[in-house]
C-alpha cells in the first residue's frame, strides 16, 4: 500500500509538468498559426473576398465603381494587418518557450489578454457576417483556452505540491 501510495505521490508531481508542457505546445504552435496567418494577410489574401461582397451586398464591379480605390487601399491595410499578425505570433513564440517554462509572474494573465484581443476577437469577428471560415476560426480560440487552462491548472498543481508538508521537505510544517 506505502509504494502505491508513493507512485501515486510521484505521478501527482509530474502533472504539473505535464500540464505546463503541454500549455506550452499550444502556445507554440498558435504563435506559429500567427505568423502563418500574418504571411497569408501579407502576401496572399485578396482585398476582398465573396463573403465580403455577400456581406456587402455588391458585386466586385459595383463596389469598384463606387470606391475605385478601394482594393489597393485594403492591400495596404491587410499587409499592415499581417505584420501585426506575424509580429504578434513572434512575441507569443518566445513567451511559451521562456515564460511558460519558467512561470514567470503574469504569464497567465498576460496569455489570457492575448488570447482574448487576437485569437478570440478574430474567430468572433468571423462569426458575425456569418463568415465561411468561421469554424475553422473557432478551433484557434478552443485551443488559445485549452492552453491557457493547461498553463492556470499545472500552475496550480506547481504551488499545491511546493506547499505540501508531505511532498516537499522544505514547505512549513504543520
Amino acid at each position: 500500500m506505502k509504494n502505491h501510495l508513493c507512485y501515486m505521490g510521484l505521478r501527482l508531481m509530474k502533472a504539473p509538468i505535464v500540464l505546463l508542457r503541454f500549455s506550452k505546445s499550444i502556445f507554440l504552435v498558435c504563435g506559429i498559426w500567427l505568423i502563418g496567418l500574418g504571411g497569408y494577410f501579407m502576401f496572399a489574401r485578396p482585398a476582398l473576398l465573396p463573403e465580403d461582397l455577400r456581406y456587402l451586398g455588391l458585386s466586385a464591379i459595383q463596389v469598384e465603381t463606387f470606391v475605385p480605390n478601394l482594393a489597393s487601399w485594403l492591400r495596404n491595410v491587410f499587409t499592415v494587418m499581417g505584420g501585426f499578425m506575424a509580429g504578434g505570433g513572434v512575441l507569443i513564440v518566445f513567451v511559451s518557450m521562456r515564460a511558460v517554462k519558467q512561470c514567470i509572474a503574469g504569464t497567465g494573465t498576460a496569455l489570457g489578454l492575448v488570447g482574448l484581443l487576437t485569437v478570440a476577437t478574430m474567430s468572433y469577428t468571423n462569426f458575425v457576417p456569418d463568415s465561411g471560415f468561421k469554424w475553422l476560426l473557432l478551433i484557434p480560440a478552443v485551443a488559445w483556452l485549452l492552453g491557457l487552462v493547461s498553463y492556470v491548472v499545472g500552475k496550480m498543481a506547481e504551488y499545491a505540491i511546493a506547499t505540501d508538508p508531505q511532498t516537499n521537505v522544505n514547505a512549513p510544517g504543520e
